[in-house]
């Protein structure tokens, strides 16, 4: 699967949106320099959004992976959209 730079920023947005649903969180207050302690989220509410981006994107989210390491949205956003990037390019 070729992503190009549209396909990867409609991604992220989709992502956004999923964040912004679960979360309870305006979609402006998600800035790419929000950390995920001001945005207000908690280990469930992280839970929730992976288990929703699993959903949207069907493809297996571990609890365990990368996302855990995020410090601000950004972060978390890029090792999401990777890790769907990934599991597609491995179907």
């Amino acid at each position: 699967m070729n992503s190009g730079p549209n396909e990867t920023q409609s991604m992220t947005s989709e992502i956004i949106d999923v964040i912004a649903t679960e979360g309870m969180i305006p979609r402006e207050k998600l800035e790419d320099d929000a950390t995920i302690e001001s945005l207000g989220l908690k280990s469930i509410d992280i839970v929730m959004i992976l288990t929703a981006i699993e959903e949207k994107f069907d493809v297996y989210i571990p609890m365990d992976g990368s996302f855990q390491e995020a410090k601000d949205l950004k972060g978390l956003v890029d090792a999401i959209s990777a890790h769907i990037l990934r599991e597609k390019a491995a179907k």
